[in-house]
């Protein structure tokens, strides 16, 4: 008895395992798609304080959001084969959006990255004669 009690609770357990959601699998697909190049997202770096953007990546890439180090961590991919990293530091004032914008006619080794000009802080440098 005591066997069969322990079949029927691990087939149980087992048929619990596999129900996923139907957003959960879309989710995953989504995910996989762009991590794999396929879809053109746009990253939207916000202050939070000013309530300014600091900056905005739109091209196919990759990006994860590294918790441990507070920073989001961004790979694109060029056109010889050859990857690079950017890393986004977050802080408690300075947040993201990130759109996908859906898979477009936009080559995956092209990306823009354009800055805030009011966020550069202007800087006289002075040299010692």
């Amino acid at each position: 008895m005591k066997k069969i009690s322990l079949f029927i609770a691990l087939m149980g357990v087992l048929m619990l395992t596999g129900c996923e959601s139907e957003a959960e699998k879309v989710s995953y697909n989504l995910s996989q798609q762009a991590d794999n190049f396929n879809v053109v997202r746009q990253l939207t770096v916000i202050n939070c304080i000013e309530g300014d953007v600091l900056f905005q990546m739109t091209g196919k890439r990759s990006i994860t959001a590294d918790t441990a180090d507070n920073q989001l961590e961004v790979i694109v991919e060029d056109e010889d084969g050859s990857y690079k990293k950017h890393f986004i530091g977050l802080s408690d004032n300075v947040t993201y959006v990130l759109e996908d914008l859906g898979e477009t006619n936009v080559s995956k080794y092209k990306y823009t990255l354009n800055y805030n000009p009011k966020m550069w802080i202007p800087v006289d440098v002075q040299t010692i004669d």
